[in-house]
């Protein structure tokens, strides 16, 4: 019987780690933009992992969120949320902007 829990509690340590794993490699950051600013306007990733960046617009006007390295482009009207996924990217910096506040609104991901 000793053998018998000690082969579940493996098993069930074996699943939950892997679900952390799993966890962490789908991680979400969440920009918020405010007074045409992106909020953070840095942010770390892991480099060769999957993401999902969410876009809220806290501002009273549109903004378009924009990257010419990531090769995204996506409207945010006043007030609403978008989600981007972000495939695994190599080491190095990636550039972000608002297209309609591009003098403030900056921002680049730094894939380490």
């Amino acid at each position: 019987m000793k053998k018998f829990i000690q082969i579940i509690l493996s098993f069930i340590i074996l699943i939950l780690s892997s679900e952390i794993s799993r966890a962490q490699d789908k991680s979400e950051f969440l920009i918020k933009i405010k007074n045409h600013r992106f909020v953070p306007e840095i942010i770390e990733v892991s480099a060769n992992t999957e993401f999902k960046l969410v876009i809220e617009n806290l501002d009273n006007t549109i903004e378009e969120f924009e990257s010419d390295d990531l090769k995204k482009e996506k409207l945010i009207g006043a007030g609403k949320k978008i989600s981007l996924q972000i495939k695994p990217l190599k080491a190095g910096q990636y550039k972000f902007y608002g297209d309609f506040h591009q003098k403030t609104a900056q921002g680049k991901i730094v894939v380490k």
